[in-house]
């Protein structure tokens, strides 16, 4: 399981940066024609050349940036393929830059709280209780005799003193042997409390990894739920960026502003796009995570097992 999440998250943050990629070629494509644009406009006398100077660099900027992300989508690339088991230089995942379109699973709601005794964590600390409950029984059987029957019977010692003594302190009922524990200076209350005392670390550590399983399963709901907010205000941001953006070149080309007003409506514009873009893979990334907090899928079919991601479709934890 941790090994899919792992590799879903790297999934979700190569299209990430697929669509990072995206928005910043578009970006230099169109910073290289504002600089044309200014510095014709300069040319003819209409603009000054500080605003050529601007528009360079900003497309300067632009052009760093998105190298930037193609060195990061190569590093993401060569994670997944050592995930999957492949030469890193052999490699290649074709680009898919529409991650703003993808939205997280739907929640059902009611989730059973049952569905964290899928977890390893939490499964084995269930069962080293059980085996620490289960020693206590033990040490506290240690307290009788076992009787072996036969169909002969009598004393291994003729004298009471060796009899009370070790070794010979057993009772013979036939051929077999069973032994009998009369005097053990307190040994077997030792050994009992030693299991009640382990019983005990057992349980207080069986609480705590349910506990942080119930943060980490609260941790991602909170998260998925914080961040569909930050989805909407962020989308709304970018449109409204947009119309900035749109206002400012008209008013730059009819001469009204300086290219100061327009480029800093198109770093706004940049920028809201690349939070869009982040936001929604935090929201991916969120749901992966809930998956593995919850040792599985919480669709109603998958309850009962744990799902198989699949090797070949690293989206496919989430499902």
């Amino acid at each position: 399981m941790a090994i899919h999440a792992e590799l879903a998250t790297d999934y979700f943050t190569l299209r990430s940066e697929d669509t990072q990629q995206r928005l910043l070629d578009r970006t230099v494509d169109d910073y290289t024609k504002a600089l044309q644009l200014t510095q014709n406009l300069y040319n003819g006398g209409a603009a000054a050349l500080t605003d050529v100077a601007q528009a360079q660099a900003q497309l300067e900027t632009a052009r760093t940036q998105a190298a930037d992300i193609r060195l990061q989508r190569a590093q993401t690339e060569h994670a997944i393929a050592v995930l999957l088991g492949r030469n890193p230089s052999l490699f290649h995942m074709d680009a898919d830059p529409y991650l703003v379109a993808v939205a997280p699973p739907p929640i059902d709601p009611g989730l059973p709280s049952t569905l964290l005794e899928r977890r390893p964590d939490v499964a084995a600390a269930e069962r080293r209780t059980a085996a620490a409950n289960a020693q206590i029984g033990v040490a506290r059987a240690a307290y009788f005799p076992v009787f072996s029957l036969g169909a002969a019977a009598g004393f291994d010692s003729t004298s009471a003193s060796n009899w009370l003594s070790a070794p010979s302190r057993a009772w013979s009922l036939g051929p077999a042997a069973g032994v009998l524990t009369v005097f053990d200076a307190g040994r077997h209350r030792a050994q009992t409390a030693q299991a009640k005392a382990a019983y005990d670390e057992q349980v207080a550590d069986y609480r705590n990894t349910v506990l942080i399983a119930y943060q980490e399963v609260e941790d991602n709901l909170a998260a998925l739920r914080q961040l569909q907010q930050e989805t909407v205000s962020e989308t709304a941001a970018v449109s409204s960026t947009a119309t900035a953006l749109q206002q400012a070149q008209y008013r730059y080309k009819e001469g009204l502003v300086t290219y100061l007003e327009v480029s800093t409506a198109e770093n706004a514009y940049l920028q809201a796009q690349i939070a869009n873009v982040t936001i929604q893979l935090r929201r991916m990334n969120a749901s992966v995570l809930l998956v593995k907090a919850l040792g599985g899928g919480w669709r109603r079919p998958d309850l009962g097992s744990t799902p198989d991601t699949g090797r070949g479709d690293p989206a496919a934890a989430t499902r």
